[in-house]
């Protein structure tokens, strides 16, 4: 079924990569999920198709190792990548580079051989993409005793690499494999762990939108019936195909004690932490995450369909403007290795105006409570800490934490129920704002108890000058139907000058 015309098939032999990797594997990821497929794993196969390494990508799913029985052994690993550019075309390539695919629930051979990989003193890199919940509980519980097994193998170096979508994602990972690790009370192990010489937990940035596979897309392809997708009893949607932007970025810290692939061949960054730090720092705070949040937020609120409507709605699209050029961007450190400004403008012209990318709203405001911090938050404190700038002039940012605590009502502005998307601080959040209600005057009171609580934000709203203001937001947006579209044209109007293109 992968043999469609139309389609780039690998240049490279596949049994002879397969052969190499599995004598002396190179590199194994933890997390088969669609942005390894679509982008992760893709990598390695320009390395592969430009004769510049001979070797794949071992796949280990320990979190939803249904991955592994749905769409890859039926499949032979391959995977069809359906690049989705802002023009309408497709691109469509088979990628092959994944040479085993593992799921190594305890006593199973999937499991003995991860442990075989993992001791393999020719193994350079050990990458994941887990999702922040992963670096809790049985995933790096795993990982402590794959890394204690490759410990008394030898010890051989190491390179651990988060590319997970968050902040310091590389010491979140540290910290939860040395927490791990004292469970086993081995002093030179946890020596062998905190040795950067021999095992090195470099910090990374990631980014290329990937939604799940959609079923429009499904039908462009050749026997559509084919490529259908699943979804697992965990809720992972997964299909012989992945869709995904054309853009990509990847910036890796260069800590590779144990040699690496030349990756930077293929377009990935390597560079120093505090240029990883930066480039993080602009994207999730400035340039990309706080706008997808804002249209996420407001488009649930008005049922818009998709992050692309959102942004042909002038009142979404002047929104998503304001929080990155004119909020956004004077708070950026300047990253060094690509311009702020033209990363963000390629965001707001380019991507998130995609209207072949099917994401929405639904699946961005997932967990929220547990991005805002990071999307928010730091903008918001360089503000109050810069001399040159004031929390006076910062109107969408209010309005969208505002916004945010609105849509929990679970109520659309047109008055009906609205389905809240998944977040682990539902439960919290229903207590806390349990005397604010849809239709009824807000009390300082009631928003006080959820503006001013620092986790949620980062900081405490009232002490950084916007508390005031997002009760304001609130209380107007809460008074019935329609009141949210009001005070996005009231709080957006008059515009100010703006950098946007």
């Amino acid at each position: 079924m992968f043999n469609i015309p139309q389609a780039a098939q690998p240049s490279y032999d596949v049994n002879a990569v397969r052969e190499a990797t599995a004598k002396a594997p190179l590199w194994v990821h933890f997390g088969a999920g669609n942005i390894f497929r679509a982008f992760i794993a893709a990598l390695q196969d320009d390395l592969l198709n430009k004769g510049l390494c001979n070797r794949g990508v071992i796949a280990a799913e320990p979190f939803d190792p249904e991955i592994i029985e749905a769409v890859y052994r039926p499949y032979g690993n391959r995977a069809l990548l359906v690049t989705l550019r802002a023009d309408g075309s497709t691109r469509l390539a088979v990628s092959a580079s994944v040479t085993e695919a593992l799921a190594p629930l305890p006593g199973t051979p999937d499991h003995q051989r991860l442990v075989e990989v993992m001791e393999a003193p020719s193994l350079q890199m050990a990458s994941f993409t887990i999702t922040e919940k992963g670096y809790r509980g049985p995933v790096t519980e795993l990982l402590a005793g794959l890394m204690r097994g490759r410990y008394r193998a030898g010890g051989a170096p190491l390179a651990l690499v988060s590319m997970d979508n968050c902040s310091r994602n590389g010491e979140l990972l540290r910290s939860a494999v040395l927490e791990a690790a004292k469970a086993y009370g081995d002093g030179g192990f946890s020596a062998y762990l905190s040795d950067p010489s021999r095992v090195s937990f470099p910090w990374s940035m990631i980014d290329k939108i990937t939604p799940a596979p959609s079923p429009d897309v499904q039908k462009t392809l050749p026997n559509p019936a084919d490529w259908s997708p699943t979804r697992t009893a965990r809720g992972t949607v997964v299909a012989p195909f992945v869709n995904a932007e054309e853009p990509q970025y990847l910036v890796i810290e260069d800590s590779f004690p144990n040699g690496r692939l030349p990756l930077e061949k293929a377009g990935v960054y390597f560079t120093d932490r505090e240029t990883v730090r930066r480039a993080e720092r602009m994207k999730v705070t400035a340039c990309l995450n706080p706008l997808h949040t804002a249209l996420a937020v407001f488009g649930s609120l008005l049922r818009i369909g998709t992050i692309a409507d959102c942004m042909k709605d002038p009142d979404l699209a002047a929104l998503a403007r304001r929080i990155g050029y004119d909020e956004g961007l004077p708070a950026v450190e300047h990253p060094g290795i690509f311009e702020p400004k033209d990363f963000l403008d390629e965001v707001v012209t380019k991507r998130l105006v995609n209207p072949f990318l099917p994401d929405t709203p639904a699946r961005i405001a997932s967990d929220t409570s547990q991005k805002l911090p990071f999307r928010f938050g730091g903008t918001i404190k360089a503000y109050a800490a810069r001399e040159e700038l004031s929390a006076d002039d910062l109107t969408a940012i209010p309005l969208v934490l505002a916004g945010w605590v609105r849509y929990l009502m679970e109520t659309g502005d047109d008055g009906g129920p609205l389905a809240l998307s998944p977040d682990p601080m539902l439960p919290r959040l229903t207590a806390a704002l349990k005397d604010v209600r849809f239709g009824e005057p807000l009390t300082a009171k009631n928003a006080r108890a959820v503006f001013a609580d620092a986790a949620l934000f980062g900081c405490d709203l009232y002490a950084a000058g916007l508390g005031a203001r997002c009760e304001d937001h609130l209380a107007a947006m809460l008074k019935g139907p329609g009141a949210v579209r009001e005070r996005l044209r009231i709080s957006l109007s008059p515009a100010r000058p703006s950098a946007a293109p």
